[in-house]
């Protein structure tokens, strides 16, 4: 037994969710009856349940309950003003997305919102929505930026998201995403509002080191391959990491551009070609499927799911949290969601918010269970793991500790 281990937690079921070669066979990795020992922030053994334990070590007895890892939430947009729930009441009186977008809605009135809005407010709402996630056993979150599309917005917008973090016990992963949408005062130029994301605001979120990432919108009422690929070429240059909201409305061919310059992610995915999957896989580029906006949106293209598994590429799922396509602030809901309408398993949908979703954000230490990785784990009265795609609002983890300490 670990005499120097910060603490342990005794006689737990452990879904570790390591990537193994006999993940077929066991999915979630599972190590029944064991003892975890947690020092400086990281799992350092996971050893056979103790039977007396006569330790200095403090010591927590779990009674056979499961340990998971912590949530991955790889993909929201929760730091926003104002609602969209007049566009919702739009659509369903026949309305399309891209017409309510066309209008000036969409994107637009969140930005218009979104810049009036200070600090504090901005701070506040987002708090509250990631606290949903938090609570449901989140303990890392993505957060886009991109109501803002000035300097001043998107860095304030970029700031709210990583002080999240000094109110809420979790990780914050901010993303740069400056083409989201072209602003009305670039309506006539988006090549120049390209410019200004590339040579302006992208230098100064460098400078400042509020972003791990840069993420584009490739679809047609948003920015072309091209004009993305301009983009990626200057996030390149910064040694930003890439992510991409790819073929959702149609097929721009942008997740084969994204898997040319390594990205992290592609999202969305319903247009993706079968064909254009080998590509994807060749880049170890993680396909982040996202539900909440699929089911909001009533969209009927379903991603290719078939291709992506024969080709192997990791799948994660996110809530894609925002005011417009997907106000799901619930990421257990998403894993249901994912095997409901898109058809994927139990232990597809846990992966696919855990190892992979760690994948799809760069974060080589989270996601798993095992000796060396973060301590970010969530202790769950389940009787076993699927229970967590299975329900919805059934649930909610009974301890979490991120980097190894409880929250």
């Amino acid at each position: 037994m670990n005499q120097h281990a910060d603490f342990c937690i005794n006689n737990v079921n452990i879904a570790t969710m390591r990537s193994t070669t006999q993940a077929e066979n066991d999915p979630y990795g599972i190590r029944e009856n064991a003892c975890i020992f947690i020092k400086n922030g990281l799992i350092e053994a996971i050893e056979p349940a103790k039977g007396r334990l006569r330790s200095t070590v403090e010591t927590f007895d779990a009674k056979g309950k499961w340990l998971l890892p912590g949530l991955i939430d790889c993909h929201t947009h929760l730091v926003f003003a104002g609602n969209r729930a007049l566009e919702f009441e739009l659509r369903q009186e026949g309305m399309s997305y891209a017409q309510i977008a066309q209008q000036g809605g969409g994107i637009q009135s969140t930005v218009n919102a979104t810049r009036l809005a200070s600090y504090e407010s901005l701070l506040n709402s987002a708090i509250g929505r990631a606290a949903r996630l938090v609570e449901e056993g989140v303990t890392t979150i993505e957060i886009k930026s991109g109501y803002g599309l000035d300097v001043e917005t998107e860095l304030r917008m970029l700031q709210v998201a990583k002080d999240i973090e000094s109110h809420l016990m979790v990780n914050i992963q901010p993303t740069y995403l400056g083409a989201h949408s072209v602003p009305n005062e670039f309506r006539d130029d988006p090549d120049a509002y390209v410019d200004f994301v590339c040579g302006r605001v992208m230098p100064q979120v460098v400078e400042q080191g509020i972003a791990t990432s840069v993420d584009v919108f490739c679809e047609s009422i948003a920015f072309s391959p091209i004009q993305c690929e301009k983009v990626f070429h200057t996030a390149r240059h910064y040694s930003l990491n890439i992510k991409a909201h790819v073929e959702q409305l149609s097929d721009l061919k942008g997740a084969c551009l994204a898997a040319k310059f390594n990205a992290l992610s592609v999202d969305h995915i319903e247009y993706l070609s079968p064909e254009d999957v080998p590509a994807i896989a060749k880049s170890n580029t993680v396909a982040v499927l996202l539900p909440g906006a699929f089911y909001h949106l009533r969209e009927t293209q379903l991603p290719p799911l078939t291709a992506l598994r024969q080709h192997h590429v990791p799948l994660a799922l996110a809530s894609d949290l925002n005011p417009g396509s997907s106000p799901v602030a619930s990421l257990l809901t998403i894993m249901n969601m994912g095997c409901i309408l898109f058809g994927m398993t139990p232990a597809e949908a846990l992966s696919g918010v855990t190892r992979n979703a760690a994948q799809a954000l760069g974060l080589a230490q989270k996601g798993q269970i095992s000796s060396g990785f973060d301590a970010d784990m969530c202790l769950w009265d389940i009787q076993h793991p699927n229970e967590l795609s299975y329900g919805i609002n059934q649930i909610r983890p009974t301890r979490a500790w991120v980097s190894g300490r409880e929250r």
